[in-house]
């Protein structure tokens, strides 16, 4: 299935960006260059620009536009549980390692929320930098009675808060968790580094309005590829 639009063009900001093609201190097409150089609408290329500042590639200047930044990638971890926000946990590209339906128990990491014979849609996907390393490791757990067409989405380009919008599932709260954790023999092997590697785990459990779970994702991130940040607007209204 082809990517949607705006992943295409913000793959090709972030490849020229790693590549060296447009090095840091660069100037990014303004919103109205990208409208003309891609045929695409204002608010597509306000998308492209907004998720390539939230993955730390660029920063964002009002009235002088926006420009690669200079240091590693980074995180903003509030955007991980924000439900108001769309795009990938990990903006970039994803691919399915594998996805199915299984018991709850046979899930990882567990998730203690749910009964082990509770069917759920289980979806393991890695994620990779410009040059094809891996970057991160996700799994996703959904209970099926929630999403029974899950796994006729396009599931490279599955955001599971859009996707949970999209069909009215009644999501309303997240928390996020942060794990350090030693990689296991089969993590390890995805994330292309040594057993025994201590790495961040993120979960974020999100719940509906009655209470019960509605996912449990959890994100290991490979050591020395991301700096994750907490920021916020505080601003007056």
């Amino acid at each position: 299935m082809t990517a949607p639009l705006y992943l295409r063009i913000r793959n090709d900001l972030e490849g020229r960006i790693r590549s060296g093609e447009l090095p840091p201190g660069s100037r990014l097409p303004t919103e109205a260059e990208l409208r003309d150089q891609y045929g695409v609408s204002r608010a597509t290329a306000q998308r492209v620009l907004h998720e390539l500042a939230q993955a730390g590639l660029v920063e964002r200047h009002r009235r002088k536009g926006t420009f690669v930044t200079d240091g590693v990638r980074q995180e903003n971890l509030l955007r991980f549980v924000n439900l108001r926000l769309s795009g990938p946990e990990i903006p970039g590209r994803h691919e399915v390692y594998s996805a199915a339906v299984v018991p709850a128990a046979d899930v990882t990491p567990p998730v203690r929320e749910l009964s082990g014979d509770t069917p759920v849609v289980y979806l393991i996907r890695r994620k990779f930098d410009t040059e094809d390393v891996p970057i991160g490791l996700e799994y996703h757990t959904v209970p099926f009675a929630l999403a029974p067409r899950l796994l006729d989405e396009d599931l490279a380009h599955l955001t599971m808060i859009s996707y949970f919008r999209r069909e009215g599932v009644p999501i309303a709260r997240s928390r996020m968790y942060l794990d350090p954790v030693l990689l296991d023999e089969h993590a390890a092997g995805l994330l292309e580094c040594e057993p025994g590697t201590p790495v961040l785990r993120k979960r974020r459990l999100t719940w509906l309005e009655d209470g019960d779970l509605a996912e449990s994702v959890a994100i290991l991130i490979r050591p020395g590829v991301m700096e994750l940040y907490l920021e916020q607007d505080v601003s007056a209204d």
